[in-house]
Formats: C-alpha cells, sequence, structure tokens
C-alpha cells in the first residue's frame, strides 16, 4: 500500500501524519490488490480540510471533509471513504454474481433438457479470464500477491498457455504444453 501525505498551508507534523496513515492502512481488510492513497491536509484559517484520494485498480474514489479539528476531519473523511469503499466491492461483488447466475442457469436448462442431472454428477462452473502474456518470473511474483492457488497466464517467450499453481509443500510449479 503507498500512502502519500501532503500538508497545505501548514508545518508537516509527524503525528497527523502518522495518525492519517494508519486510518487510510484500516482500509486494506477490505481489499487484497496494491493500493494508492493520497491524502491532502489543508488548514484555512480556522477550517481544517482532510481530501483522501484512493486509486483501486484505476477506479479512484475520492472523499473530503471539513471540520474545526484536523483530527476529526480525517476520521470523517475515513468514514466516508469506507463506505464508498464497501459500496464499489458490493457493485463488483453483484455484477459477477449476476453474471455467474445467467451461466449457470443457462448450465441447468440445459442439462435439464438432455435429462436429468444425477446426484453424484460434479456441476463444472466456467470462469472467462484473459491469458495476460508474461515471464514466468513475473507469473510467479503475481501468483505469491493473490489468494489463489493458479494463474494462468501466457509465456511471452513461448506464446503458449502456461499454469502456475501453488504446491503443497509450499513451492510453485509451472504446467508448459508439449510441444
Amino acid at each position: 500500500m503507498e500512502i502519500t501525505v501532503t500538508f497545505r498551508h501548514t508545518e508537516p507534523i509527524e503525528s497527523l501524519r502518522a495518525y492519517a496513515e494508519e486510518k487510510v492502512s484500516k482500509i486494506r481488510k477490505y481489499i487484497d490488490v496494491p493500493l494508492e492513497a493520497h491524502i491532502v491536509l489543508t488548514v484555512e484559517k480556522f477550517r481544517h480540510i482532510a481530501d483522501v484520494t484512493l486509486s483501486l485498480n484505476g477506479t479512484p474514489i475520492k472523499a473530503v471533509e471539513e471540520t474545526g479539528d484536523m483530527y476529526s476531519a480525517i476520521d470523517q473523511v475515513m468514514d466516508k471513504i469506507e463506505n464508498r469503499v464497501k459500496k464499489h466491492l458490493s457493485k463488483i461483488r453483484d455484477h459477477r454474481q449476476e453474471s455467474g447466475k445467467a451461466e449457470s442457469e443457462s448450465l441447468t436448462d440445459e442439462s435439464v433438457e438432455a435429462g436429468a442431472l444425477s446426484p453424484e454428477e460434479p456441476v463444472i462452473e466456467v470462469e472467462k479470464m484473459v491469458a495476460k502474456p508474461m515471464d514466468p518470473e513475473e507469473a510467479a511474483m503475481q501468483l505469491s500477491l493473490m489468494k489463489q492457488d493458479f494463474l494462468v497466464f501466457r509465456n511471452a517467450k513461448s506464446r503458449e498457455i502456461n499454469v502456475m499453481y501453488k504446491r503443497s509443500d509450499g513451492n510453485l510449479g509451472l504446467i508448459e504444453p508439449e510441444t
């Protein structure tokens, strides 16, 4: 998580910087992707303004709060940011569920038409993804940052689809197609 704190019209105070960084780092519990945060703390006469901008997978989330005390401004702006992050993540989750629901409904409709599914047959869930071109070293780094047990990617050198997976002994395995 990359956090930058900027002070405007006031001297940089380390306790304010640490407080703001601590508050922003609590957003980490909602997301597992790298996050960039920029905090601008401004003082204009008796107004204390906290302006926070997050970049969440390229989606900007911004909030501004103005109070008489900088600490309360930081608290209030982080409450707004937290609510907006939750809303953003629920939209993504709902969108994924709707598209997955439509696919599973079409799968069950086809299986009912072809014949009843027996209880012991496994249900196959289809997940489409883009196999990005990268080196196996880069794939290993990406996999270590993810919660998944495997990563499908296109090998940048051979242009073939490869699979990098986490082994039970803690090491990584690589599946390459035979030529």
